[in-house]
């Protein structure tokens, strides 16, 4: 009887290993071979210098609209390193780095920009998701699929990628709390990159931190440096091996911003001061990281120089690749086949309707379109 106290483990961490100026605290460095290191390092330049290029075809009128990923190379990086290819990749829409380190091809991310379907197939034994525009629908996805991985004991990880905008909906509740019931192995990736478009994160929650959210269902969870690859990366090697020995899913806040725009169709100058993008600049997460390797003599000045050409002599084949494809592309048919697996007969009908009517439209004979 009375009032008590309630015995409820209340203990969250905050790790950050790598500061601004590279230099990292020894005792928390994580055990990554040099091989592993500039494979991460090569993603995250490929991540900026792809997103770089992107932004150019964009003002050029080349591709469509798309969500630049600067300043989170480090999170997404990070913490998709440590899957298995037998693991599944649950992203959002702002994940690039990770698709493709994961083995997207950029032309593939260039046909889904420019309104291809054909951007967005998935090779059959690849297990990752194709990317996910509303916000936080995600999260159920992967939750399922990692309650059927455990049903299975197949040991499967999962890991989903989300912003902070994706805490304020119902999905995301929902979603940590069918994990932690069914103790899924289900890794939570929320990039906190402060803006929810043009809603800041202080009007989003009173929380303090977004990783809190975790403790109301019971889930590990841990507020990382999200511009820090080494604690990004620590972070997830301990909530992987978590899921993976069946101990259940963790939630990681990485604290990372957005530098450049939510979409290209949005300007960022309307609701945010240049003074803070500037702050955020000063702790980029790709001059952070090769700083730490140069000082270890993993990267030198002439890889990195080598590096950087190789990479965007690699974009530049991407995109005259993408290009060259997408002038063979485009057959309206093509909507009917990627939706069921065997159409109705009244999408069969539909779809007989619209090829009599192409060809009624867009006729041609000797080679000549008379439409």
């Amino acid at each position: 009887m009375g009032r008590n106290k309630l015995d409820i483990n209340h203990r969250l961490d905050y790790l950050s290993i790598l500061d601004e100026n590279g230099v990292a605290v020894p005792s928390l460095e994580p055990d990554i071979d040099e091989e592993l290191h500039l494979k991460m390092y090569r993603f995250m330049l490929l991540g900026r210098l792809f997103d770089e290029r992107m932004l150019a075809l964009q003002r050029q009128g080349r591709i469509g609209t798309f969500p630049p990923i600067s300043g989170q190379e480090a999170a997404q990086i990070g913490s998709v390193a440590l899957l298995k290819k037998s693991d599944w990749f649950v992203p959002s829409f702002r994940e690039t780095a990770a698709e493709l380190m994961r083995g997207r091809s950029m032309e593939n991310v260039l046909l889904y920009y420019n309104g291809y379907n054909e951007g967005t197939i998935i090779p059959p034994d690849q297990k990752d998701l194709p990317m996910s525009v509303p916000v936080a629908s995600q999260i159920l996805h992967a939750v399922g699929i990692g309650w059927a991985a455990g049903y299975r004991n197949s040991g499967e990880v999962v890991m989903t990628f989300f912003g902070d905008g994706a805490t304020s909906e119902g999905d995301f509740h929902e979603g940590l709390n069918c994990a932690s019931v069914y103790n899924t192995p289900v890794v939570f990736i929320c990039q906190n990159n402060q803006w929810a478009i043009s809603v800041p994160i202080a009007r989003q929650t009173h929380s303090t931190t977004l990783v809190q959210k975790a403790l109301a269902y019971d889930m590990a969870g841990i507020q990382v440096d999200g511009n820090d690859i080494l604690a990004v990366y620590s972070a997830t090697r301990e909530a992987v091996e978590r899921a993976r020995r069946g101990d259940g899913p963790t939630l990681i806040e990485c604290v990372t911003y957005r530098v450049m725009m939510h979409t290209t169709a949005d300007d960022p100058k309307k609701y945010r001061s240049q003074d803070e993008v500037e702050s955020w600049r000063a702790r980029d997460p790709l001059t952070r990281y090769r700083t730490y390797l140069l000082n270890k003599s993993i990267l030198t000045p002439e890889k990195q120089e080598r590096l950087e050409r190789e990479i965007n002599d690699q974009i530049e084949k991407a995109v005259a690749t993408a290009e060259l494809k997408m002038k063979d592309l485009g057959d309206p048919l093509d909507m009917f086949d990627h939706l069921y697996q065997s159409l109705s007969p009244e999408l069969q009908e539909q779809k007989k309707n619209l090829a009599t009517y192409l060809e009624t439209a867009h006729p041609v004979t000797g080679g000549e379109d008379h439409g």
